[in-house]
């Protein structure tokens, strides 16, 4: 699994993974339930993950659609 991006922007992970979906590419979202452990004020980022081999069909998608992702592969 690799890491597209991480965001505490709400409405970007559900974003993104629509886009990804559409496009036949598997996504996780990673630490959704944090914002319980936190209180809900949003300070912990969520992180969307792909498989390895979706990663640069993924990453370029998402960069196609101006959403900046992470730059470690």
């Amino acid at each position: 699994m690799k890491e597209l991006f991480r965001t505490t922007d709400p409405t970007l992970i559900p974003f993104a993974s629509a886009m990804l979906r559409a496009e036949g590419i598997e996504c996780f979202d990673l630490d959704v339930h944090m914002s319980i452990l936190e209180g809900s004020i949003g300070v912990m980022p969520r992180r969307l993950m792909v498989a390895d081999q979706n990663y640069f069909r993924a990453s370029a998608i998402l960069r196609d659609n101006d959403v900046e992702i992470s730059d470690k592969p």
